[in-house]
């Protein structure tokens, strides 16, 4: 198995969704690749989406991903940290995502330049 360093899954701790977000953090922290953290997070403004979980590493494009919802859910973030963790970049298109996460993708923001901005 691949041991990422550095990459973090955040968790909306102040989401009202269907599940709380400790349970949540406890099925994945359970179930997530060698090297990734879990962190709570207050309000990351998907509010209208809750629950609403981040996917951040230094150097790679970040994702939040809204409407997480069910344990079927929990498995696609799941089997997307390791795609997640395999990229180079962090790039993912939506096609190559887990289908359950394809609706509840609400942002994907590229990663800071490295050397600066130009």
């Amino acid at each position: 198995m691949t041991c990422y360093s550095d990459h973090f899954v955040l968790i909306c701790s102040t989401c009202q969704g269907a599940m709380s977000a400790e349970a949540a953090q406890d099925v994945l922290n359970a179930r997530l690749p060698d090297g990734f953290e879990t962190r709570m997070v207050a309000c990351m403004a998907g509010c209208e989406r809750a629950m609403t979980v981040g996917f951040q590493a230094p150097g790679k494009a970040q994702y939040l991903f809204g409407d997480i919802t069910t344990s079927h859910d929990l498995s696609a973030l799941v089997e997307f940290a390791t795609q997640f963790g395999d990229s180079d970049d962090g790039w993912t298109s939506a096609s190559d995502r887990p289908p359950a996460l394809f609706a509840k993708t609400l942002s994907r923001i590229p990663a800071l330049p490295s050397g600066g901005a130009s």
